[in-house]
């Protein structure tokens, strides 16, 4: 029988292989993660420590980690976990604000931004854990307007942003849905559904006073967003009978 694999390939040796190549990634994250960048949306001016940069590199030590125990590397899992676990609570130090009773956007910072909303469905905080529903509630309070939610509301090189970015919506769905506020996230996201054009497309933006379309069109982010949002809100398939 024919196969995609050509017989006699050394699978468990280029799994391993592949690895070790992995880790000069995570090599460069566990030395990068408190350094200043323009951040994930991609801002102009002066640098900042971004907590969701950081997130990102100890989520790639994490992840390491995860894979090495996963192929039996029972030393470089050790190694990649004691690398995480030092990340980690610098950046619960530096970035939970108490004044606020949530995570913050940069580190030794004050302002708030939509990625505070993935830090569960990055698995850095647990959904139970107080912080992450007190960041959830904070971008509440700040970044949402209406029924959509604002990535920032800092001036960037466009001004005071106007329009709502699709996917942030769909972040906040999730992180109701993990907090266990099913009825809201479901009923935001059946309003998210009455914005699709004729042919069931997003744009980038959503103006929040108009429920307008703006931006690029259509959008992977935002159709990403609607699709990961519909698998968390669909009953198991083992429920469904």
């Amino acid at each position: 029988m024919n196969s995609l694999i050509p017989p006699g390939t050394n699978i468990a040796g280029q799994v391993k292989a592949l690895f070790r190549q992995l880790e000069g990634l995570g090599e460069r994250a566990a030395v990068l993660y408190d350094q200043p960048d323009a951040g994930l949306w991609e801002l102009r001016g002066a640098k900042r420590v971004h907590t969701f940069s950081s997130v990102m590199c100890w989520v790639a030590c994490d992840r390491l980690s995860k894979i090495a125990a996963r192929i039996g590397l029972t030393n470089r899992a050790a190694y990649w976990r004691s690398r995480a676990d030092a990340i980690h609570p610098v950046i619960c130090a530096r970035a939970w604000h108490p004044g606020l009773g949530s995570f913050v956007s940069t580190l030794d910072g004050d302002g708030l931004d939509a990625s505070l909303l993935l830090l569960n469905e990055l698995d850095f905080l647990r959904a139970d854990d107080p912080r992450f529903a007190g960041t959830v509630q904070a971008v509440e309070r700040d970044l949402k307007s209406g029924g959509f939610v604002f990535r920032y509301r800092e001036s960037d090189d466009f001004g005071a942003p106007r329009n709502a970015f699709v996917v942030c919506t769909f972040w906040y769905i999730d992180a109701l849905a993990a907090l266990g506020r099913t009825d809201e996230a479901r009923a935001l996201f059946e309003s998210m559904l009455g914005r699709c054009n004729r042919h069931g497309l997003l744009s980038e933006h959503v103006d929040p006073k108009t429920g307008e379309l703006w931006g690029n069109f259509p959008q992977t982010y935002s159709m990403v967003g609607l699709i990961n949002s519909a698998m968390r809100l669909s009953v198991p398939w083992h429920q469904s009978f």
